[in-house]
């Protein structure tokens, strides 16, 4: 019996494996590796000659519950309209509440360190890992591998994150093999690439190491990436604008372009916004019909988390409906003891902004869910 595990144990490791020190490519990276960063050569030998061919991990996975539409239901099919509905239909607002309900009190640390309301940390939480409940079901070492040198156009790149990858283990003393992430490589609930870990990854809970699986050093990881990248606490971040016609044409959109509000005459925000710095024109292709934003600095910023005016817009919206479900579901009258959530001052009339107090959620005073 013991014999046969052994064999099949080899046959497994031969049939499941790949070894990628046959790769002149690999060596001259462990060479490298070990010049530049002092690296064991015999310890990046034995990670390279134990490649997993297959690097998703199988599993059963919670999946989103969609709902589906009735046959006779038409679901619009423009550009923005698949987009919405892949990233704010599946129960992302309700679980950002809650999210946010949780982890009030890192939140708003996050917030008086580094000025980005705690909306808008837990909509890129939803949309990149569904609130930690979707981090990636690939080993990140094994994929980052066959990305960097298996056929592909992008190899200069995911050698370096290779290469982040394994000085972030380092770092952080964790076995390169047993990291799970994304197919491309991206990590925990804030989704980072192992590129941003050094500049940006931060210990947030002061146990002495950074763990972007713990929601802790997430929400102050993503609070410090925007920070860094420029954002400016207490300015709005778009706002919904109306033009005449139903197809915004003739000014460039996105986040590369910029205008003075003066020079869009036939442009006007929708509710009170107050930016008085140039704006972008934001563009969302709808089946009948463009929506047209403005976009300030901090929409701008979203743009560096991921390059795409969607996604930016996607965690604007999404942000805003959790504050309001947030508010709605946990508002109670104040108390002494009572602390403060700092919200997104924007898209509000100014005379409803009055401050909203919430009950700071320890255990004695939380609110029990249904």
């Amino acid at each position: 019996m013991h014999k046969f595990i052994v064999i099949f144990l080899l046959l497994n490791s031969s049939l499941f494996a790949v070894d990628y020190t046959q790769k002149a490519e690999v060596r001259q990276f462990i060479k490298n590796m070990y010049s530049k960063y002092h690296y064991n050569k015999e310890y990046l030998n034995n990670l390279f000659k134990h490649v997993r061919k297959n690097t998703h991990i199988p599993q059963k996975l919670s999946k989103k519950k969609i709902l589906k539409p009735l046959n006779s239901e038409h679901r619009p099919q423009g550009k923005w309209d698949i987009y919405s509905r892949i990233h704010l239909e599946h129960n992302q607002t309700n679980l950002g509440a809650e999210f946010m309900f949780k982890h009030y009190n890192t939140l708003q640390k996050a917030y008086k360190k580094y000025g980005v309301p705690p909306e808008y940390i837990t909509a890129i939480i939803g949309i990149e890992s569904y609130f930690g409940k979707n981090r990636g079901t690939y080993y990140v070492f094994d994929s980052l591998t066959h990305l960097a040198f298996d056929n592909n156009q992008r190899t200069k790149f995911y050698r370096y994150q290779l290469q982040e990858f394994l000085r972030m283990c380092y770092r952080e003393q964790i076995e390169p093999r047993a990291i799970k992430g994304s197919k491309s490589g991206a990590i925990g609930l804030a989704q980072f690439m192992p590129s941003n870990y050094k500049h940006y990854a931060v210990d947030f809970n002061n146990d002495g190491k950074i763990r972007l699986s713990k929601a802790e050093d997430a929400i102050g990881s993503i609070a410090n990436y925007l920070k860094e990248n420029g954002w400016v606490k207490n300015e709005p971040v778009s706002t919904q604008v109306s033009y005449k016609g139903d197809r915004f044409y003739g000014l460039k959109t996105g986040f590369s372009y910029k205008y003075h509000r003066r020079d869009l005459k036939d442009i006007k925000p929708k509710s009170y916004f107050p930016y008085k710095k140039r704006v972008m024109l934001i563009k969302l292709q709808k089946e009948k019909y463009d929506e047209l934003w403005y976009g300030a600095k901090n929409f701008y910023v979203i743009t560096r988390y991921n390059h795409s005016d969607y996604y930016a817009m996607a965690v604007h919206k999404l942000a805003t409906k959790i504050k309001k479900r947030y508010l709605t579901k946990y508002q109670r009258v104040p108390k002494k003891n009572s602390k403060r959530l700092y919200l997104a001052k924007q898209e509000v009339n100014l005379k409803s902004i009055a401050k909203f107090y919430l009950h700071s959620p320890k255990k004695k005073n939380r609110v029990k869910f249904p």
